[in-house]
């Protein structure tokens, strides 16, 4: 997958933020007013979403005259295949995961751990129907459902902020 410029990811934040994937989509036109405070002109915002169409970034319908443009993928899916792609730049992929797992919150680790655990079940078995885990046992012990904050799915969509409260682990302190 080919990383974004930052025009191209202005103009797709302007596509995830605004389009639901019920959506028409949305025209060259209300991006370009999305984008107002860059000051673009119309014809180089209708240039990126065309590149971002030939890249399969975005998806376009005819309607009338213009064109309809909406996101070919979801931003997290955009970004989980920017972090596979990662792991393909060389060296050995079980060492980058290790050193990624350990600098994720407790929070996010709970996260890929609920995750890994419904993958590794073929299904989002031990998931109810709002989405958190329901006494689900991962790596790290039952899943205790009252403590968790959100559902699975509100906590992906609105992910824990706050890394640099979290204390530094051994190999990143031995960085410093």
């Amino acid at each position: 997958m080919t990383r974004l410029g930052d025009l191209e990811r202005a103009v797709m934040d302007v596509l995830w933020d605004s389009v639901p994937g019920t959506s028409d989509g949305v025209t060259v036109r209300e991006v370009a007013d999305a984008l107002a405070g860059r000051e673009l002109a119309y014809t180089t915002v209708m240039t990126v979403l065309d590149r971002l169409a030939g890249k399969g970034m975005v998806q376009r319908e005819r309607e009338g005259r213009a064109w309809r443009y909406r996101a070919a993928a979801s931003r997290e899916a955009h970004i989980a295949q920017l972090m596979l792609d990662a792991l393909d730049l060389g060296g050995s992929r079980d060492a980058a995961l290790v050193r990624f797992a350990r600098s994720v919150t407790g929070t996010e680790a709970e996260v890929l751990r609920a995750a890994l655990g419904a993958e590794a079940g073929g299904t989002a078995t031990g998931f109810g129907s709002g989405g958190t885990a329901t006494g689900h046992t991962t790596g790290g012990g039952p899943v205790d459902p009252a403590n968790r904050a959100g559902t699975l799915a509100d906590r992906i969509e609105a992910p824990a902020t706050g890394r640099a409260d979290r204390p530094a682990t051994a190999d990143e302190a031995a960085e410093r």
